[in-house]
């Protein structure tokens, strides 16, 4: 392992969508003009985000993984990008019901790696709900049927959701995401997604396609969060999958959190409150944590210290290992 990169703050890409939003209020001090098309998602590790931090201020993420691979990437460095990828999303009206690959389907269409994911809700109205999975008993015959006659969702099952919940989504889920939340997604970075059914939107289905990845029963569910020790403030595991584990840190004022050394990239994102976190070099000033935005941490022989300044709320991501 390395330790000549240093931890950088990636600032984050806007991606529009149609049933996204136009005011990222309090997340980003964003406003979208109504001859502009309103924001879905803002991708806080895309291969796009550019670095703002550092000597590398100004390169994307994926120039960097491209020029400083093992440094960066540490066992993924074969893979050549960013393991997870990770983004809010804004959604005012229902996405549309899809379905994602595993790795080995995708690999068939020669992607890299398939679309495993999970969402933890930072907001919900009452009410909330998302569509995760098929009903016990349903068949792929009746699913390309009810495509056809617009009745996809009297075929899934349910889900509603709060702020705080966690949700695992096994690649091979039916699922949709509802209106009236805001979440943080961590997945495998791909945006290889199969569109079943839009609800009558002019966007493109890919039905055959998403009929061969559906999987008609899988692990897809909501997590339950569990208490681990930590070095200062609360630490909670929030989930612990094969491609990823998301943790989540409440620091209290004045105190100092550790974050273990590693082998592989992990990425934080400050949710609340004001922290900065600062590298094994001391003569590399701390960087802050600026709420909604990623900052990522290369593999390090030496643990990192997050720093509050007043009460904050932040998610550590890692990848599982290759």
């Amino acid at each position: 392992m390395s330790a000549a990169l240093a931890p950088f703050r990636l600032a984050p890409w806007f991606s529009p969508r149609p049933w996204g939003s136009r005011s990222l209020l309090p997340w980003y001090d964003k406003t979208i003009a109504e001859n502009e098309q309103p924001i879905g998602e803002a991708w806080l590790t895309g291969p796009e985000c550019v670095v703002e931090t550092g000597p590398h201020q100004g390169q994307t993420l994926a120039w960097l993984a491209a020029q400083n691979a093992a440094e960066l990437l540490g066992p993924f460095a074969a893979e050549g990008d960013y393991p997870l990828l990770m983004k809010l999303i804004f959604p005012t009206d229902k996405l549309s019901v899809q379905v994602h690959p595993d790795d080995a389907l995708a690999q068939e269409t020669g992607f890299a790696r398939g679309k495993t994911e999970c969402w933890y809700f930072l907001d919900a109205e009452k009410g909330a709900r998302i569509d995760l999975g098929l009903r016990p008993g349903t068949t792929l015959e009746q699913v390309e049927a009810a495509i056809a006659e617009g009745s996809l969702e009297e075929r899934m099952q349910q889900v509603r959701v709060k702020a705080g919940d966690m949700v695992f989504v096994d690649a091979g889920t039916v699922h949709a995401i509802g209106p009236g939340v805001v979440l943080l997604e961590t997945q495998q970075q791909c945006d290889l997604t199969y569109r079943m059914y839009d609800y009558g939107r002019p966007r493109e289905l890919h039905v055959k396609q998403g009929l061969r990845a559906t999987r008609l029963q899988t692990a897809a569910g909501k997590v339950r969060p569990r208490q681990m020790e930590s070095h200062g403030g609360l630490h909670s595991r929030l989930i612990e999958q094969r491609y990823f584990m998301v943790d989540r840190y409440d620091i209290r004022a004045g105190e100092t959190v550790l974050v273990p050394p590693s082998d592989v990239p992990r990425t934080l994102v400050g949710l609340a409150g004001d922290a900065c976190v600062q590298g094994p070099d001391r003569r590399i000033k701390p960087i802050a944590l600026i709420a909604s935005h990623a900052v990522v941490l290369p593999p390090s022989a030496k643990p990192y210290e997050m720093l509050a300044r007043e009460n904050a709320v932040i998610v550590c991501a890692e990848p599982g290992r290759p």
